[in-house]
């Protein structure tokens, strides 16, 4: 029952956050664009949804696919030695052990 109430409630929490983002969006759109461009209109909480979406497929892609960051740090670590590496892997190791409890 626990993880079910765990569950509803990071469900209404996401919706709540794309509600809140979404009005963000379309307030700042009607805020803004009708007064810097003279033939633009000011649009609805419908097309402040599409236009984050849109937003967030073409500068922040989707979670778990890492974008621009994750080829980052592949680079850093092809530009590492091996002696590097092992010496980072260790260190994440113990991190990760500390911060777990192993």
């Amino acid at each position: 029952m626990n993880f079910r109430i765990r569950c509803a409630g990071k469900a209404l929490l996401v919706v709540v956050a794309i509600g809140v983002l979404g009005w963000v969006v379309m307030t700042l759109w009607n805020w803004v664009i009708p007064a810097l461009f003279v033939g633009a209109r000011a649009i609805d909480f419908a097309h402040a949804l599409g236009l984050l979406v849109l937003s967030r497929i073409l500068f922040g892609g989707f979670r778990g696919h890492g974008g621009w960051r994750e080829r980052r740090r592949w680079r850093k670590w092809e530009a590492m030695t091996p002696e590097e590496r092992e010496h980072f892997q260790t260190a994440w190791r113990s991190g990760r052990a500390r911060r777990t409890g192993d």
